[in-house]
């Protein structure tokens, strides 16, 4: 108690000299740094926290609404392997189902494997340069 009486005292003292006891707060403001896309590379609007996914070419996490997400549809044999299913199969209009794979990619692989390609900014910023595949 004693000790804090001392410091008050020095403070005091120091007002009435004319010395504030703490310096004002700065008023100067920092420059907002230059963004580089509108979205910032994602598309979380409002979210604070999105789920984590894994690259199917790397495994490295990402954000899941970072992640470039492609649908890959394959067929579930080759053409040869179908000719030879057709031909043994009963059913006359019979149809090889599908493979329905969703890709996600990290922005890296995507780009490394062209999945996705770097465009200019006059291009990112039209509404041409929007690729929705």
């Amino acid at each position: 108690l004693k000790q804090l009486s001392w410091l008050h005292g020095i403070a005091a003292r120091a007002l009435e000299a004319g010395f504030p006891c703490c310096p004002p707060p700065q008023t100067q403001t920092l420059a907002a740094m230059p963004s580089k896309r509108r979205n910032n590379g994602r598309s979380k609007h409002g979210r604070g926290h999105t789920a984590i996914v894994r690259c199917c070419n790397c495994s490295r996490c990402v954000p899941k609404d970072k992640a470039i997400k492609r649908f890959q549809v394959r067929n579930m044999a080759d053409a040869s392997s179908q000719r030879d299913l057709r031909d043994a199969s009963v059913y006359s209009t019979f149809v090889l189902p599908k493979l329905y794979m969703k890709m996600l990619y990290c922005v890296s692989c995507a780009i490394h494997g062209r999945v996705v390609r770097v465009r200019n900014k006059v291009l990112r910023a039209s509404p041409e340069g929007r690729i929705y595949v």
